[in-house]
């Protein structure tokens, strides 16, 4: 494909700068972005966080040999991945450094850690140089027609998910080559697999002509993509439904909408700038009188930072307010809650509230 044929060249040009300096007997580096909330910016226009521009800089030095050798040897094996059109998972990339004798990993984060480096490096997602997620990517439910291909035959495949019986259409670890045929209204991304199949068993995307996706937690890449990819092929809106905490809010939602601070050099491609928050807020937990759980530290630490920190709700003074009632109100609670009043009391009353007002959702 095109975009890795360009991440190919990126490294060939790297390893033959590398290979003049060298030669001129000069110390080689590589440079990469830094990755963080504190270089990042957050504009409304571009919808999603964007680096800065500070680098940090890993030249081959006594002290750094052992890292910048690894580097290389990631470089290698995305190198070949890319060369034989094949692909291995973070947990493949560990297992084969351990035939890269004194440059081999010893626990799997270090090498997490370079892969990361690489790909920021070159400013392309890790599934451009050979590296796919380990997790799954979501599953799909409702009026959606995913077009994909065999991989033998290249022959055209349509998977109707309006027709999976009681399972799920799973969105692959790449989703580029997808394209999508829908007549559906909108996309509403749900946080847990449980409350996903209560809606999928009441058919709750036959009622309001929609696509549903279960994010199960903070959505992989592969889910972002493929619902970034889905709106903006059929100009859908996308509607967020998680528990009302500081965890569904800046960890999941956040991520889905604007990205991080530490894929900030890819978040073009994987956010959904086009998502509003359509769950639970504190105002919910007190008007529909949801039984809660007491907020944890590490939620108002959470919300402390986020309020200081994140470029995204400092924007947002609806996001500042939300997470200030929070905290104040000192609980949080789950989807399922809303079964206080009834196991489908968030398809009868709920969600198509939700709907009807717009004003009750979150930017």
């Amino acid at each position: 494909m095109k975009q890795e044929k360009g991440a190919l060249d990126k490294i060939k040009k790297l390893a033959s700068d590398m290979y003049v300096t060298i030669m001129k007997k000069q110390k080689p580096e590589v440079n990469m972005p830094l990755r963080s909330l504190s270089n990042v910016n957050y504009d409304q226009k571009v919808g999603y966080f964007e680096l800065q521009g500070m680098f940090k800089s890993r030249t081959l030095t006594v002290s750094t040999i052992k890292t910048f050798a690894q580097t290389l040897r990631m470089l290698t094996l995305s190198k070949m991945l890319i060369e034989t059109d094949d692909i291995a998972t973070k947990r493949d990339a560990y297992y084969q450094s351990k035939n890269w004798g004194d440059a081999r990993f010893n626990e799997q984060p270090e090498s997490d850690s370079i892969m990361d480096d690489v790909e920021a490096m070159f400013m392309v997602n890790r599934e451009q140089l050979g590296f796919i997620p380990e997790e799954k990517g979501g599953d799909i439910a409702g009026k959606l027609v995913v077009v994909d291909e065999d991989p033998d035959t290249q022959q055209e495949i349509k998977i109707d998910c309006t027709k999976m019986g009681t399972g799920a259409y799973s969105i692959p670890s790449v989703v580029e080559h997808l394209e999508f045929e829908t007549k559906a209204d909108f996309i509403l991304a749900i946080e847990t697999a449980g409350m996903y199949q209560r809606l999928v068993k009441h058919a709750f995307w036959k009622k309001t002509n929609c696509i549903l996706v279960s994010l199960g937690g903070v959505p992989t890449r592969a889910c972002r993509r493929f619902i970034r990819r889905l709106s903006d092929s059929h100009k859908l809106p996308v509607y967020a439904f998680t528990d009302g905490d500081p965890y569904g809010w800046l960890n999941i939602y956040r991520t889905l909408k604007v990205g991080s601070g530490n894929a900030a050099h890819i978040n073009k491609y994987f956010c959904v700038p086009n998502a509003k928050f359509f769950g639970i807020t504190a105002k919910d937990i007190t008007e529909y009188k949801l039984p809660t759980h007491p907020l944890k530290d590490i939620d108002v630490k959470r919300v402390r930072d986020g309020i200081k920190n994140d470029p995204f709700v400092k924007y947002y003074p609806q996001w500042q307010n939300a997470l200030t009632e929070i905290v104040k109100l000192k609980k949080r609670a789950e989807q399922q809650a809303l079964a206080v009043h009834g196991l489908n009391y968030v398809i009868s009353d709920y969600l198509p509230a939700k709907l009807e007002n717009p004003k009750s959702w979150l930017p």
